[in-house]
């Protein structure tokens, strides 16, 4: 079992710079990929971000060049770095793990971290 928790949401104006963390325990070395999905009101959830064990990531369309996400293996820990954000980029903020046992592999997702860009 993997248990991920996120921290670091609240509200930004437009323009500004929000960082989230999530960190991940339980058995981490199951673990592969990284990433954050956002669930907006009346929207599926959808992808913003992931990366690999091996560093590689992938962005969204609508956040390439704003955000970042990065990893710390040694500490278990996925980061998402959002800059310029919009009022669209508002939602609640997902952070998922990815582990793999044999041939399965499991989805772990966090408990959510409300992200409100607005004046």
């Amino acid at each position: 079992q993997v248990q991920l928790v996120e921290s670091g949401g609240g509200l930004v104006q437009p323009g500004g710079s929000l960082r989230l963390s999530c960190a991940a325990s339980g058995t981490v070395f199951s673990i592969t990929a990284m990433g954050w999905y956002r669930q907006a009101p009346g929207k599926q959830r959808e992808l913003v971000a992931t990366v690999s064990s091996g560093g590689s990531t992938n962005y969204a369309d609508s956040v390439k060049g704003r955000f970042t996400i990065s990893r710390d293996n040694a500490k278990n820990t996925v980061y998402l770095q959002m800059s310029s954000l919009k009022p669209a980029d508002t939602a609640v903020y997902y952070c998922n793990a990815v582990a793999q046992w044999g041939t399965s592999e499991y989805d772990y997702w966090g408990q959510g971290t409300q992200v409100t860009v607005s004046s």
